[in-house]
């Protein structure tokens, strides 16, 4: 996989913001925006597979006594 460059302009205040984040997570302004745009991806791909699946399953708004819980196991 290759790369391209991206170039952005953005007004100051939401640099220093981008700024602050990246060293909170110890990153440069360059890794923090990569990683979040990765993660917005695939948060948004991730929805459209699980709305793909209910389509598919038929969703039911009741839970079922099988089914598994995303708290489940947390205490």
């Amino acid at each position: 996989m290759g790369s391209t460059v991206l170039s952005l302009r953005i007004d100051s205040e939401l640099l220093d913001r981008l700024k602050s984040h990246a060293a909170k997570r110890g990153m440069s302004v360059q890794d923090y925006v990569v990683r979040t745009l990765i993660r917005e991806d695939f948060d948004a791909r991730f929805k459209t597979a699980v709305e793909e699946t209910e389509k598919f399953y038929g969703a039911s708004d009741e839970p079922r006594d099988d089914q598994v819980r995303p708290s489940a196991g947390i205490a």
